[in-house]
């Protein structure tokens, strides 16, 4: 299993521009908890499951209006890279370092 552990700086390329963000990451076996903090506020994480070396959540945003997005990232090293599902609204590639 990789170490996922940490916080991530991220950038989700998104239709309002690069939105970046802190992901914080805290494992408990194949699940994890935490907390994505950026520029539209900051929500916890839902649902967080780490399958080796692969992350994945959702977290509920009120910004720019109220929906649930769904995250799947693969931890390689210090770096991090996936996919957010805005529902309706597509997928955005995420990207991100360990900080």
């Amino acid at each position: 299993m990789a170490n996922v552990d940490g916080s991530w700086n991220t950038v989700t390329k998104s239709p309002m521009g690069d939105q970046q963000a802190v992901l914080t990451v805290q494992s408990a076996g194949d699940s994890f908890t935490g907390n994505f903090s950026g520029g539209l506020g900051t929500t916890d994480i839902k649902d967080g499951k780490v399958d080796g070396d692969t992350l994945n959540f959702s977290l509920d945003i009120t910004v720019p209006m109220p929906m649930t997005l769904t995250v799947e990232a693969t931890v390689d090293g210090d770096n991090l890279n996936g996919t957010v599902t805005a529902g309706a609204f597509g997928s955005f590639p995420i990207t991100g370092t360990r900080g």
